[in-house]
């Protein structure tokens, strides 16, 4: 049976997860949910569709959530949940805290443009990018527009192209196909280049054919399953996925060997 990682979830503490889920839902009533946000739901989810691992990316919004972020996430990872840690680009302790996650020995970080306001390629990012590089970190990056936020050009795909240009040893994935509603810009700009892309929220907004011929066109070792959980229902995006009628052997990269190879089991 085909293995499968998801490198896209999110999850709250057992504590926080309703009262995360209440605020989220009350400023975004338009964005469903399908999972309570509890690492025991997102495992009952896994269970049922042969998921093995998923990858939780947690977003500091303030630099004083990092600690508890950073401590959530060593007390949460395991053999199949794999936490990503978060760091703030205004945190004066980053550099601190990004030693902190690598010595730790959690994979990486995630982050956000919209929730942490910043521009992707600004020159006030690039030594936090030179910093994840020297500790070998992966970064998960949300990219593109963001359905709760206005529609401004934090993270489009011509911001992607300068930094991963920059920084072609970074491990630099960008969300949701390439960039959240603004996957024609991924055609021209990003698909056929080395730049690893997750799938996550994209499948459902993409006609079909749209979305095989991106995935056939870009290198097959650079795209990655993603379901954005619970703001997703997995089922739901693995289908999509499976209806494309991929080719075996792509399918078989996307749903585990390229996030294998990048999580380093």
């Amino acid at each position: 049976m085909q293995k499968i990682i998801d490198f896209h979830t999110h999850a709250f503490s057992d504590e926080l997860a309703p009262k995360a889920m209440k605020t989220l839902t009350e400023h975004h009533p338009e964005i469903p949910y399908y999972l309570d946000s509890t690492i025991s739901s997102l495992l009952k989810s896994m269970d049922s569709l042969n998921i093995e691992k998923s990858v939780i990316c947690s977003i500091t919004t303030k630099p004083k959530q990092f600690q508890p972020i950073f401590d959530w996430s060593l007390q949460i990872q395991s053999d199949r949940i794999i936490p990503l840690a978060s760091v703030h680009p205004q945190d004066p302790e980053r550099d601190d805290h990004i030693k902190m996650i690598a010595d730790a020995g959690l994979k990486g970080i995630k982050m956000h443009p919209y929730y942490q306001d910043f521009l992707l390629d600004d020159d006030s990012m690039m030594d936090l990018y030179e910093q994840l590089c020297e500790n070998n970190l992966l970064l998960v990056m949300h990219t593109g527009y963001d359905i709760a936020f206005e529609h401004t050009r934090k993270a489009d795909p011509a911001r992607i192209v300068n930094v991963t240009k920059k920084f072609p040893e970074l491990k630099f994935i960008a969300t949701h196909f390439g960039a959240w509603q603004q996957w024609e810009e991924v055609e021209s700009e990003m698909i056929g280049k080395n730049i690893y892309m997750e799938i996550s929220f994209a499948l459902e907004y993409l006609h079909p054919q749209t979305a095989k011929a991106l995935l056939e066109k870009h290198p097959a070792d650079y795209i990655l399953f993603g379901s954005d959980s619970p703001w997703t229902d997995q089922k739901k995006t693995l289908q999509l996925l499976k209806d494309l009628d991929l080719a075996p052997d792509l399918m078989q990269k996307i749903l585990y060997s390229n996030a294998q190879r990048l999580l380093s089991f």
